[in-house]
C-alpha cells in the first residue's frame, strides 16, 4: 500500500468517525505512533483523535494502560490477550468510544519460532465489543511490517466505527 493509499484509508475514517460523532484513541506498540500519524495527518482529524498511546516498553503498557503484568508474563507482549487489553485500556484512559491498538515484532531481530519476525496482533474495540486479529507479514523488512501494520489498523477501525 502506498503512503497516498494509507492517506485516503485514514481519511475515510477520520470522516465516518466525525459523521457518527465518535473519538478515537491508539495503543501502539510495534508502529510507535504511525497509526495516529497516519490520522492525524487528515485535516480536521482534531474533531475526532483524542489520543494515541505508544506503549513500546512493556512497563509502558502497565503504567499507561493498565495491563496486568502478568499477563504480559503469561502470554507475552505480542500475543490476543495482551492486544485485546491494550484497546480496552485505551478506551478506559480516554474520551474515545472506538479504539485500536498494535503489538508485534517489526524486526529485524526479536523473533522466535514460536512468534516470528512479522507477527503482530491487533485488536479494536468498540461499543459492540472487541475484536481480533493476528497476521503474519513474514520477515518483510522492518518498514514494510510497521506500514502493513496501519494499513490494518486503519481497516479495523473503519469496522468498529461502522459497526458502532
Amino acid at each position: 500500500m502506498t503512503p497516498h493509499d494509507i492517506e485516503a484509508l485514514a481519511r475515510r475514517v477520520i470522516e465516518t468517525a466525525a459523521a457518527k460523532g465518535l473519538m478515537l484513541a491508539t495503543a501502539e506498540s510495534c508502529t510507535g505512533g504511525l497509526v495516529a500519524g497516519a490520522l492525524t495527518g487528515i485535516a480536521g482529524s482534531s474533531a475526532v483523535v483524542d489520543c494515541g498511546f505508544v506503549t513500546y516498553s512493556n512497563a509502558a503498557k502497565a503504567r499507561m494502560l493498565g495491563l496486568p503484568a502478568d499477563l504480559i508474563e503469561s502470554w507475552g507482549a505480542v500475543s490476543e490477550p495482551v492486544a485485546r487489553e491494550m484497546a480496552q485500556g485505551a478506551l478506559g484512559r480516554s474520551q474515545a468510544q472506538i479504539s485500536v491498538a498494535v503489538t508485534g515484532i517489526a524486526g529485524p531481530g526479536g523473533g522466535s519460532p514460536a512468534k516470528p519476525v512479522g507477527l503482530v496482533h491487533f485488536a479494536a474495540a468498540g461499543p459492540t465489543g472487541v475484536v481480533h486479529h493476528e497476521a503474519r507479514f513474514g520477515d518483510i523488512g522492518r518498514e514494510r511490517v510497521r506500514q502493513a501494520s496501519v494499513e490494518q489498523a486503519l481497516h479495523m477501525l473503519v469496522e468498529r466505527i461502522a459497526a458502532a
